[in-house]
C-alpha cells in the first residue's frame, strides 16, 4: 500500500509518499480500507519534532480518518467486515497511522459513520469533535441556556463547538477571520458570528449579552486572545483552553473578581472511559443530524505536505482532509 512515511523530524518536506506492507489486524483489532484522513494541527508539531510526545523513527502520520472495515480479528464483537465507520485513533493503545491507504487499529476506535455522511465527512470527525466535546461536557461543565463563546470557531474544532452546544440548548457566538468564515459558522448554528480581525468585536459581544459576557469561552489560541477573554467571560464563567502557539503575560487579577475557572485541556489526557462517554454523544449526534462536519479543502496523499501547511495558515473554513 501508499503511506506517507516521516523518517526525521523537520518541515513538511519530511512527508514522503512510499510503498510498505498493508498491515494486518492482530488481537482485538481492526484494518480499515480509508478513502479519507483527517488533518490536525497537532500532526504538524509532532512532525516538526517539537511536541510532548513524539512516536519513534519512521513512522506514518495521523490518527484521523474514514472508510469501510476490510479485516477484524477473530476476539473481536461489535464491528463486521463491510462497516463503514470513522476511524479516531489518538488514544489507541497500537495504530498504523492514518495518511495511508490502510489502517490497523484497535476496534474500539471505530465507530458507525452514517450512510448520509461522506468519507470526508468521517474524517472531520475524531480529534475536532472529540475536543469540542469534551471542552464543552467534561471540563466546562455546559448546561442548557448558557452562553458559550468559540472563539475562532471557523476550523475543525471550533465548528464543532458550534454544532454541539447550539443541539445542546446554548447560546452560541464564534468568531472568525474572514467573511467566508463568517458565514460559516452562521450557518452551523451560530446565533451571533464576530469578526476579530476587527478591533472592537468583543464589544459587540458584551453588548448581546447585555454586559454579562458569556458562561463559556472555548479558546483556540491563549497566547493571543487570553487575556481578553477575561474581560468577556461572565461571573462564575469557564474558560477553556484548546490552542497556544506561544506564551503571553497577563494580570491574573481579571480572574478574581468575577471568580473565573480557567482550564487546559489535551484530548490526548482523556481517560477510557470518558472517550467512550464522548464517542457515544458524537455518533448520537451524527445518526440524529445535528452534528455535520464540514470539509473544506481536500489534497491527494502525495499533497501532505500542503496540507500540513494549510492546516497552519490563518483563515480556517472547515477540515482539511487527504484522500489516499
Amino acid at each position: 500500500m501508499k503511506a506517507i512515511r516521516v523518517a526525521q523530524f523537520g518541515g513538511p518536506e519530511v512527508l514522503v509518499v512510499q510503498d510498505v506492507p498493508t498491515p494486518e489486524a492482530g488481537p482485538g483489532q481492526v484494518r480499515v480500507k480509508l478513502e479519507a484522513a483527517g488533518i490536525n494541527p497537532v500532526e504538524t508539531y509532532i512532525r516538526a519534532g517539537t511536541y510532548a510526545r513524539l512516536p519513534q523513527l519512521p513512522y506514518t502520520p495521523g490518527t484521523d480518518g474514514a472508510g469501510v472495515v476490510d479485516a477484524v480479528a477473530d476476539d473481536v464483537a461489535g464491528v463486521a467486515v463491510g462497516d463503514r465507520v470513522y476511524v479516531a485513533a489518538l488514544l489507541a493503545r497500537a495504530s498504523t497511522g492514518t495518511y495511508a491507504e490502510y489502517v490497523v487499529c484497535d476496534a474500539s476506535c471505530v465507530h458507525p459513520l452514517p450512510a448520509t455522511m461522506t468519507a470526508g465527512q468521517g474524517a472531520a470527525v475524531g480529534v475536532p469533535y472529540a475536543t469540542a466535546w469534551r471542552a464543552l461536557f467534561q471540563k466546562a461543565r455546559l448546561q442548557p441556556g448558557e452562553t458559550v463563546f468559540v472563539h475562532g470557531a471557523s476550523g475543525g474544532v471550533g465548528l464543532a463547538a458550534v454544532q454541539i452546544a447550539r443541539a445542546h440548548g446554548a447560546d452560541v457566538l464564534g468568531s472568525a477571520g474572514t467573511a467566508e468564515g463568517l458565514e460559516l459558522i452562521r450557518s452551523e448554528g451560530a446565533h451571533l458570528a464576530l469578526n476579530h480581525a476587527s478591533e472592537v468585536y468583543l464589544d459587540e459581544l458584551l453588548r448581546v449579552t447585555d454586559g454579562r459576557g458569556a458562561d463559556i469561552v472555548l479558546e483556540m489560541l491563549a497566547n493571543v486572545n487570553l487575556e481578553r477573554d477575561l474581560a468577556i467571560t461572565a461571573q462564575n464563567g469557564r474558560i477553556v483552553v484548546i490552542g497556544s502557539r506561544g506564551a503571553l503575560q497577563f494580570n491574573p487579577r481579571g480572574t478574581m473578581a468575577r471568580e473565573l475557572t480557567i482550564v487546559g485541556m489535551a484530548y490526548w489526557n482523556t481517560p477510557l472511559a470518558d472517550d467512550r462517554q464522548v464517542h457515544a454523544g458524537i455518533c448520537a449526534g451524527l445518526e440524529a443530524g445535528t452534528l455535520r462536519p464540514a470539509v473544506g479543502r481536500q489534497f491527494s496523499l502525495g499533497e501532505a505536505p500542503r496540507a500540513h501547511d494549510a492546516v497552519m495558515a490563518p483563515g480556517a473554513h472547515g477540515k482539511i482532509v487527504l484522500l489516499p
